[in-house]
């Protein structure tokens, strides 16, 4: 009595916001069911030319009564994207997760550098990279991903605010329940989740999961330290996001 459907519902982005833990977290609900991977099919020309068909077969099995979800970070800061999943479907619901946007910057800068340690491939201090003769590199891609507004803008063009639910990455973090309790609310579906469904991990500094008597921490690649970063370089992240972020909660 399953099928492989289309996602109702996609998580659009952003990427190194917590969409790995917004996933898994919803996974515990009994009317969702997630992809495995990341698909970007609206993303990847290459991918995109294989057609619906092809996607609907990277969904996994579902009931009738279950709403089939797909993440791909990447959608959120691509120019086709927003286009292309309203050519799919124009009434459908998206969920975006964002965090502070210089944290976003420096976790994004995190995962590329242990990467490239673990490829052996040579590596660059956060601030080289930031800082360009003195003055910020607003063309190094991590800061053009944090750029909410300027993204936004494109997705606004093609679907109506309330079509779009953010979710708080940093309170997900600290807090889960409230977050997906707001999500249970937007996707119309019965409130399953509950605070038994998580417990804090000392070890790795935050929450894990519980369900189907199994426990179960997001993978090591996640949570990792940040590097210290120079405070006169934070200080002009946080300079620069500051119109950004502005502009952003006018516009949601």
């Amino acid at each position: 009595g399953t099928s492989r459907q289309i996602p109702q519902t996609i998580i659009i982005g952003v990427r190194k916001g917590g969409t790995r833990a917004l996933l898994e977290m919803l996974d515990i609900h009994p009317n969702i069911v997630v992809a495995a991977t990341e698909v970007h099919f609206f993303d990847w020309d290459e991918n995109y030319v294989k057609g619906i068909d092809w996607y609907r077969n990277l969904m996994p099995f579902s009931y009738g009564n279950q709403i089939t979800i797909e993440k791909t970070p990447g959608y959120f800061t691509s120019p086709q994207a927003p286009g292309r999943i309203h050519d799919m479907n124009s009434s459908i619901k998206l969920l975006l997760i964002l965090r502070d946007p210089t944290e976003r910057v420096i976790s994004d800068y995190t995962q590329v550098y242990y990467n490239r340690v673990e490829s052996h491939k040579p590596v660059q201090l956060f601030e080289d990279i930031v800082i360009k003769n003195g003055v910020l590199n607003t063309k190094y891609k991590a800061i053009q991903r944090s750029l909410y507004d300027v993204h936004m803008e494109k997705w606004l063009k093609h679907f109506s605010l309330d079509q779009i639910h953010i979710v708080d990455g940093n309170t997900l973090i600290k807090d889960p329940l409230p977050e997906l309790q707001k999500v249970e609310r937007f996707l119309n579906l019965p409130s399953r989740i509950m605070s038994s469904n998580f417990y804090f991990n000392q070890t790795k500094g935050f929450y894990c999961i519980r369900s189907d008597g199994r426990e179960r921490c997001l993978h090591e690649s996640k949570g990792r330290p940040h590097p210290l970063v120079n405070s006169t370089v934070l200080e002009q992240l946080y300079s620069y996001f500051r119109e950004h972020n502005a502009k952003f909660y006018r516009m949601v």
